[in-house]
């Protein structure tokens, strides 16, 4: 019973950290309105920064940044920057759905990549869903024919950079702080802004565009807050598989907010995505309880 109750805990804080992700990707996008991306980039980084310097110094003052000099936190960073500033550049040019459902894609090349790089053993059925996933991601993309957009394979791009990340979390050793890292990443990220402004002219920021930042910032945060409490709350295998509600909020999302409705194609791309995701998850589980 009491297991069963943290698991229920871990689902909804789960559904609700996929929430905070997709609302502050709707922010940034009606931020993107308006704004060049360099701005945007910059702006955000601040506000997340002003948010977790007080939540670091609250929780335990500033002696849990000294491990931040390991390699595996610096290449995390690294991969940071290269899925904020494509995947951002991507959002601002498609549908909201779209995008999303091609960063579903991920846990795909995590497992992927856990197998060729960190030498985890990746059996032939889960080989198999990677690659059911990735016709996903054509279906979604669909390269050479009419609904090709080159902004979706951008996207895609981004995952590989989010892919690296993730593996050099995997790396990092225990005493790393989760919101230091963060903290640290909203500085590069920031300054990752700063040196794209003289490509870009900054425009003046009006109200709304100030508290959609600062909104953005507050649910990305909170959504990191979420997943972590979803990571240590019940059984993983039970609970990852509800990432992909995030889905569901970027249509509904799409959809009463910029009228996009994704089309058959892509529709049958994030069904397949989201079933090899699901299989995979549960093949895990399966093998965990042998």
């Amino acid at each position: 019973m009491a297991e069963r109750q943290s698991n229920g805990l871990g689902i909804l804080v789960m559904m609700a950290a996929m929430a905070g992700f997709i609302l502050n990707d709707m922010l940034v996008k009606l931020a993107g309105e308006s704004l060049p991306l360099s701005q945007i980039v910059v702006l955000r980084s601040f506000f997340v920064f002003v948010l977790l310097s007080g939540l670091i110094y609250f929780q335990s003052g500033f002696s849990t940044l000294a491990p931040l000099r390991e390699k595996a936190v610096t290449i995390r960073i690294l991969g940071e920057i290269g899925a904020t500033v494509l995947y951002l550049s991507a959002l601002f040019r498609m549908p909201l759905a779209n995008a999303t459902a091609i960063l579903q894609v991920l846990p795909l090349v995590v497992t992927a990549g856990s197998a060729l790089f960190l030498g985890e053993r990746v059996g032939w059925r889960r080989w198999t869903a990677i690659t059911i996933g990735l016709m996903g991601v054509l279906l979604i993309v669909r390269p050479g024919l009419a609904g090709f957009d080159s902004w979706s394979l951008v996207a895609f791009s981004a995952v590989f950079f989010m892919a690296l990340r993730d593996l050099a979390t995997r790396q990092m050793s225990p005493n790393v702080s989760t919101f230091a890292v963060a903290w640290l990443t909203s500085i590069a990220v920031g300054i990752l802004g700063i040196l794209l402004a003289p490509f870009e002219e900054w425009q003046p920021v009006s109200a709304g565009s100030l508290l959609f930042l600062a909104g953005a910032a507050g649910f990305i945060l909170l959504a990191y807050v979420f997943i972590i409490m979803a990571m240590r709350t019940g059984d993983i295998a039970v609970i990852s598989p509800f990432r992909y509600s995030i889905i569901l909020w970027a249509i509904a999302i799409g959809y009463l907010v910029w009228d996009d409705i994704p089309d058959l194609p892509t529709q049958v791309g994030i069904a397949i995505l989201v079933a090899t995701g699901i299989y995979t998850f549960l093949r895990e589980r399966g093998q965990s309880q042998q």
